[in-house]
């Protein structure tokens, strides 16, 4: 009986050493067939990031003077803590992260160039998620919180156009990157610099955050104006700016659509960049058009100082100064406190420009 017992349990750890040694190696096979005949380490080129509604900040640097702080805020997007960023802009450069996948490891004939190009030119990106700090089995998730969890590095593109050289921070190689579908490369998407990402809105308030708006008319002093909201019952001060008069026969309607018209006013482009610095001092030096004010409730101003744009070039208008005249369909602005110089259209501010003649009550 002993004998008979002994058997049976030998065989017992047999059978377990068996599935032991079995497990043992598949287990081996699986990493030697992942790691040893991959041509992709998978710590060195995971550049997506699946879930992009994680994402909480995202930070942008090159090598020079250019940096931008994406920032996830109750609001929206903020950019470098001070300003609305682009949504659509950030919302393109994070579907970019989903998107990405490496198309191969750069060759080893190519890899010193790769790694002295990117060192000479390349963009930093820090990639912040809320994340939790415990995670068991991908179901219970406890104690959320920011962590940067990918730095990366994007370089030039590809001979053909259809690839961006990127390298994972610490990494020793580098990758090419691309998107499925997609023909061309992926390394404008990712730019350090303020002006691409910022809002193109100059105004997104709502009427009950609107606590004054002032319109000064400079070619036609007399019309500029006011309005003062009182109470959330459409009582408003009408005041004309010339005299500092009360005006009692407004027409209510007129005003309370001028004061729902500040809900995102856009401006067409950024002209920073577009001309020379001494034209754009010239024209913010010269007497502006309009003077747009509005003050919330909170005491916040924004302010837009509006001037003609003329219709041709400069070197057409230099020539026939007197004969030419000022673009009928857009206009130059100075907003941020004079930050910023951008093109703007009268087809979209037109609803705020209206005279002080076009609110009073005709009899």
């Amino acid at each position: 009986m002993a004998s008979l017992k002994n058997k049976k349990i030998k065989k017992v750890k047999n059978k377990g050493l068996i599935i032991a040694t079995v497990l043992v190696i598949i287990a081996a096979v699986a990493v030697f067939t992942s790691d040893s005949y991959s041509t992709l380490n998978s710590k060195e080129s995971d550049f997506s990031v699946l879930d992009t509604a994680s994402v909480t900040k995202i930070f942008l640097a090159d090598n020079n003077v250019n940096e931008v702080l994406l920032q996830r805020t109750k609001k929206g997007w903020l950019l470098n803590k001070k300003y609305p960023a682009n949504t659509k802009a950030v919302n393109f450069l994070l579907e970019t992260l989903r998107q990405i996948k490496v198309k191969s490891p750069v060759s080893k004939a190519e890899h010193n160039n790769v790694i002295k190009r990117m060192a000479g030119k390349s963009v930093k990106v820090e990639v912040y998620r809320h994340v939790p700090r415990i995670n068991l089995f991908n179901k219970i998730k406890l104690f959320y919180h920011d962590k940067r969890t990918k730095v990366f590095y994007v370089g030039d593109v590809t001979q053909n156009n259809l690839g961006t050289y990127m390298l994972m921070e610490g990494a020793k190689h580098p990758y090419i990157v691309y998107i499925p579908g997609f023909r061309g490369f992926v390394s404008v998407r990712f730019s350090p610099k303020e002006d691409d990402w910022k809002s193109h809105v100059v105004f997104n308030e709502k009427l009950n955050d609107i606590k004054s708006v002032t319109l000064q008319n400079n070619e036609k002093p007399e019309e500029s104006f006011k309005v003062v909201v009182n109470d959330a019952f459409g009582n408003y001060d009408v005041i004309r700016l010339s005299d500092g008069s009360k005006i009692k026969n407004y027409d209510t309607l007129k005003v309370l659509n001028f004061l729902t018209s500040f809900r995102d006013l856009k401006y067409e482009a950024l002209m920073n960049n577009e001309l020379p610095p001494q034209k754009i001092d010239s024209i913010l030096n010269s007497k502006p058009k309009y003077i747009l004010t509005l003050v919330t409730t909170k005491n916040d101003t924004n302010k837009v100082v509006i001037f003609n744009k003329p219709r041709f070039p400069d070197e057409v208008n230099n020539a026939v100064e007197e004969l030419v005249p000022v673009d009928l369909d857009r206009m130059y602005g100075s907003i941020h406190d004079g930050k910023d110089f951008v093109l703007m259209q009268y087809y979209v501010f037109d609803r705020v420009l209206h005279p002080l003649d076009f609110y009073l009550k005709k009899e």
